[in-house]
């Protein structure tokens, strides 16, 4: 072949590859791209579409928890929040003062509604909770995460029950947790501004670690117990009976009524 045909065929061939070995890669990167997209999605479990009804209207969203608070308790109706395996650390603190919540429209609870009542500041969200940092462990502080709790409850089967969340999280690489004070029924009030004195609280707490999700619930009297914590496992659905609140509405009906159906103790590790 004529050497003047073959230059100008050569080049042809070789633009013809190019053209469609970039076009390959950039589908290929594309699908990478896709891929990782994905993965980001699927590992943020829980937005706020978990997040649970106000009867008050007032949630407040913090950086590492978020409340709805109840004005006439002077205390959250709930806090919620998510526990990550990368939350649980050893770190130690200088363990801050309480403060009031500014970000409450009226201002949360005095501290010193609690000096001398005889009862524990409580946390909802608790400061062991949070300890891969100081600005989270101290945002635990705010007056709007206490609730009044019996000492004897707060240190023993509460306590207990916290430490069984955090192995939960451990194990299932994060969980969603709800809780706070059973506000409804005939409470005693403590301090100048009577911050109600829940007779019971209740936890909640999910997991979607395998693309199902499951859900574990409590409601415990506010009083010394040397029974287990399982003893005290309802339905959601009870809890939401209790305390009026809607906890997941924002899922879809088939995902939210067996969420709140379930009570399931073997599927968290009860033998």
């Amino acid at each position: 072949m004529n050497r003047k045909y073959i230059y100008p065929l050569v080049i042809l061939i070789v633009t013809v590859a190019l053209y469609y070995a970039d076009d390959y890669l950039v589908e290929e990167d594309s699908s990478v791209a896709q891929t990782s997209k994905t993965a980001r999605n699927n590992s943020d479990e829980f937005d706020d579409s978990f997040l649970p009804s106000s009867t008050t209207g007032a949630i407040v969203k913090h950086n590492f928890f978020t409340l709805s608070y109840s004005e006439k308790d002077e205390q959250a109706e709930w806090v919620a929040y998510e526990l990550k395996k990368t939350d649980l650390s050893q770190n130690e603190f200088e363990r801050p003062y309480f403060i009031e919540d500014k970000s409450v429209k009226t201002i949360s609870a005095d501290w010193r509604n609690y000096k001398k009542s005889g009862y524990d500041r409580g946390h909802l969200c608790p400061a062991g909770d949070r300890r891969n940092s100081f600005q989270a462990y101290n945002e635990t502080f705010l007056t709007s995460n206490i609730s009044p709790q019996n000492h004897d409850f707060n240190a023993g089967i509460w306590n207990r029950l916290e430490q069984k969340v955090r192995f939960w999280a451990e194990k299932y690489d994060g969980v969603y947790i709800v809780t706070g004070g059973v506000l409804k029924g005939n409470m005693k009030t403590i301090g100048y501004e009577n911050v109600s004195v829940p007779n019971e609280f209740y936890k909640i707490i999910v997991d979607a670690s395998d693309g199902n999700y499951k859900a574990i619930a409590f409601v415990i009297p506010n009083k010394p117990s040397r029974e287990s914590f399982y003893e005290y496992a309802v339905s959601i659905d009870e809890i939401e009976a209790q305390t009026g609140i809607d906890f997941f509405p924002e899922l879809s009906d088939s995902i939210e009524n067996n969420l709140e159906q379930m009570i399931d103790l073997k599927a968290w590790g009860r033998k």
